[in-house]
């Protein structure tokens, strides 16, 4: 069942939009084998399952049989919205904005063949460039248990051109535009060992963070504003 809804996600994005996708950094072979955790930067809008149009159906077919996608407790408790997010991975796990038992429960979840998808934000990014409280975009220390849990494989970083030009929250979705993702593959292992370096387990959380900020701000696509006149 949630194969088939991914599927049908994919094909109907493919009909309606555009996908530039391109790799950074250095790919390596067969760069969609062996993910084990993705992390979307720049967060815009819940309309990006529109990205799944310009990734390999073995990529849909893992998220299906084996996807973690922790979703906010507000977002899966939306009645239509809630409905639809039970079906876009194997385990979707409400939890709160807290590091409380909704955040270990998750990390139950997360066995040797999950592929765990987060937005390690944690919350959407406006047109002014702030969340929805006026306060700057920044990645939350999340993902770094997340990456501690797992130990090995590879984390894809999907770097998102954003969505406000086809959906910001709050209006109706547009098509035939295009979206842009950047994408970089990353050995967690090596990964870890790098953000350990400076200061141990004691900064490895506020290494990972500001590492992925830094990416961020780097490899993101131009945003493309939507038109208001």
């Amino acid at each position: 069942m949630v194969f088939s809804m991914l599927l049908t996600l994919k094909y109907v994005s493919r009909l309606f939009y555009r996908h530039d996708y391109r790799w950074v950094g250095d790919v390596p072979r067969k760069p969609w084998k062996n993910i084990r955790l993705v992390a979307f930067l720049n967060h815009t809008s819940l309309f990006e399952p529109v990205f799944l149009g310009g990734v390999p159906n073995s990529f849909v077919w893992r998220l299906a049989a084996h996807g973690v996608v922790p979703a906010a407790d507000k977002t899966t408790g939306r009645p239509l919205v809630g409905m639809i997010f039970k079906f876009v991975a194997h385990h979707v796990v409400a939890i709160t904005r807290e590091r409380d038992h909704t955040w270990f429960e998750l990390l139950h979840k997360i066995d040797p063949h999950s592929m765990v998808i987060i937005l390690p934000e944690g919350r959407m990014k406006r047109e002014n460039g702030l969340d929805l409280h006026g306060n700057p975009m920044s990645v939350r220390g999340g993902i770094a248990d997340i990456m501690l849990a797992m130990k090995q494989g590879r984390m894809l970083i999907a770097y998102s051109g954003g969505l406000h030009h086809v959906q910001f929250p709050g209006g109706f979705p547009r098509i035939f535009k295009t979206v842009r993702l950047r994408l970089e593959i990353v050995d967690i292992a090596a990964y870890i060992d790098e953000m350990m370096r400076n200061g141990g387990a004691d900064q490895f959380k506020k290494n990972v963070m500001r590492d992925l900020d830094r990416r961020r701000d780097f490899y993101c696509p131009e945003v493309p504003l939507r038109k208001t006149a």
